[in-house]
């Protein structure tokens, strides 16, 4: 497998944020400094598409999203492959296809694919028959497992609820354009719903690379919390969410199911899981998804707190182009507001 090399950045002449992930190495990330102020005065946009087609959910959510940030830009997709179990268990191979084909067709430099799995990485990928699928596509594996520890970087934010803080793959903290891609479901092991948020879990080491954050987050009474503060030290440039099939009980690997038939496209974690959330109280979840308020759900208010995204409902502005995806929208705005 080939590994993509990364460019170590050095830092002089680095930008605002370039700056607030490398002292998070040195120890000194502040929650709340990462987007907190952008987001007071500024709607995050999500836009919605009703269909059954996963090329179309792709290129329609980007097209009405409206944005480019792959342009000219070495690109890294962290897709969800934390097991090889069928989507929304995992990134549907069709998904991250067409996302591909689009990322190339927008103009990007570069595209890299990055992954932390479960149980071993390469045989996730291969299991899903994706490593000769973006050999096709030119689209180099980033494999975390062969990752040395210089690569995997250590933060210590202050407020923490993590013991002594946490480490995040170096690819993910040095990606010129991060796009992240996730599912729709629930999660049964206490993260309660597993999208765009939770998907970044798999930048986190674990004891096979000599690392205990994961025992210490599955077994930690504030885990959604360490999920949302796991999201403070970088910021994907583009997310989306197939929610075509959706787990609305049990997951993540495995699950009761229904059919969302939507795809999301947004540049903001917190609201594009908001929205999802919405989304299975309308498919009809569980008793934790349906009898907690939205953003009473501790990943989206932790993530919140510490300014990852949007804070209220107020601050979304679900879009979408065609009379079916309206009837849809309209519907999820309502569970929206409604909490």
């Amino acid at each position: 497998m080939n590994l993509a090399k990364w460019k170590i950045k050095s830092l002089a002449g680095i930008t605002r944020r370039e700056f607030l992930k490398y002292s998070g190495a040195a120890g000194a990330v502040l929650f709340g400094m990462q987007g907190g102020l952008a987001m007071a005065n500024k709607k995050s946009q999500v836009s919605l598409v009703n269909t059954e087609d996963r090329k179309t959910g792709v290129v329609s959510s980007l097209k009405i999203l409206g944005k480019n940030p792959v342009k000219n830009k070495d690109v890294l997709i962290k897709p969800n492959f934390n097991t090889a179990d069928v989507t929304p268990g995992s990134t549907h191979n069709d998904t991250l296809v067409a996302l591909v084909e689009e990322v190339w067709k927008m103009g990007a430099k570069s595209i890299s694919l990055g992954e932390r799995s479960y149980p071993v990485t390469r045989e996730v990928m291969e299991q899903k028959a994706i490593i000769p699928l973006m050999e096709k596509l030119d689209v180099q594996i980033v494999n975390f497992d062969d990752l040395e520890g210089k690569d995997w970087v250590e933060f210590k934010p202050k407020d923490s609820h993590w013991r002594d803080g946490f480490r995040i793959a170096r690819p993910i903290i040095e990606s010129e354009c991060l796009i992240s891609t996730c599912c729709l479901k629930t999660h049964q092991y206490g993260g309660i719903f597993t999208m765009s948020l939770k998907n970044h879990v798999g930048v986190v080491p674990t004891r096979r690379h000599g690392y205990g954050y994961m025992g210490e987050l599955h077994s930690s009474p504030h885990q959604r919390k360490l999920i949302a503060e796991i999201n403070a030290p970088f910021k994907p440039d583009l997310i989306v969410l197939d929610g075509i099939d959706a787990f609305v009980d049990g997951g993540p690997a495995n699950g009761k199911r229904a059919k969302g038939n939507v795809f999301l496209a947004s540049t903001d974690r917190v609201a594009i899981d908001a929205v999802g959330v919405a989304i299975l109280k309308s498919l009809g979840s569980n008793h934790k998804i349906m009898n907690t308020k939205i953003f009473r759900q501790e990943q989206i208010a932790r993530a919140a707190e510490i300014g990852l995204g949007a804070s209220s409902p107020a601050e979304i502005d679900l879009i979408a182009e065609d009379a079916q995806s309206h009837e849809y929208r309209d519907r999820i705005i309502e569970i929206l507001n409604d909490g």
